[in-house]
């Protein structure tokens, strides 16, 4: 292997920078240290958000990468860097910002595959599915202390940042698992649509996600309804309505959350 190839597969020190933050911020969290609270939840949370997003992203290179497209490392997609996948805006800015807004997942950057290099539906569906089975894959794991019954000595602090972040995980992969242009669901069934009705379909993808999120924000039944599935889930995963609620309460430390979330 080259050094430019090595390199362009080299964990990048941004995503290396972004975990040290994550893990100060949770030790933070854990011990309340200098009573930083909210603060503490709120960089913890979202340091392991970005993670969580570069990780999806990978997950779509890595596929792609197997499946016959070599593109993906020099454009430097395997390195784990969130600037590489698209500019700061939609990599990070907007993904935070629907965060405080409204406590959901917002699917971040995306990476661009060469799809016409790849042979076979199923290859295509299976890259489309693997950046949302990553977040499913970081629910599991954010909610592995409460469906094992493992949360014996961990600080109420820590337990509501891990109820929130596995809330932010489920809504990430419900969203993305959407069969809507623009979404990876779609990418999933694309490939078994009809010709006709993909060209058909095509101009919708630059909307696709704002379309959801404008129904999330402006259609009280369809915000609901999405809720009441990514409650149902989380009740199923173990994680109490308590845990998520003082989270987000928490996240947003600029606000006096409830003496309930704190005491």
């Amino acid at each position: 292997m080259s050094p430019a190839a090595s390199s362009s597969r080299r964990v990048s020190p941004v995503f290396l920078g972004i975990v040290a933050i994550g893990a100060v911020a949770g030790w933070a969290v854990w011990t309340d240290w200098a009573g930083t609270g909210g603060f503490a939840v709120f960089v913890f949370v979202t340091a392991a958000w970005v993670v969580s997003l570069c990780l999806h992203e990978y997950a779509h290179a890595r596929a792609a990468l197997h499946s016959g497209d070599p593109t993906v490392v020099d454009k430097g997609y395997l390195t784990l860097n969130p600037l590489a996948y698209t500019h700061a805006l939609t990599s990070i800015v907007l993904p935070v910002l629907f965060v405080v807004l409204g406590g959901i997942g917002l699917p971040g950057g995306a990476v661009f595959i060469e799809r016409n290099r790849i042979p076979g539906r199923w290859r295509h569906s299976l890259i489309s599915a693997a950046g949302p089975l990553t977040n499913v894959a970081f629910a599991v794991v954010c909610t592995a202390p409460f469906w094992l019954h493992g949360l014996e000595g961990v600080p109420p602090l820590f337990r509501h940042a891990l109820g929130f972040l596995a809330l932010l995980q489920v809504t990430a992969a419900i969203l993305n698992f959407l069969p809507v242009p623009g979404l990876d669901g779609y990418g999933v069934v694309e490939p078994w649509l009809s010709p006709a009705l993909r060209r058909s379909l095509a101009p919708v993808g630059a909307y696709g996600l704002l379309i959801v999120f404008a129904l999330l924000f402006f259609v009280p039944e369809v915000n609901r309804a999405f809720f009441d599935l990514v409650d149902w889930v989380l009740r199923a995963l173990g994680v109490p309505d308590l845990e998520t609620a003082c989270g987000y309460d928490l996240y947003r430390f600029w606000q006096q959350p409830p003496s309930v979330c704190t005491g």
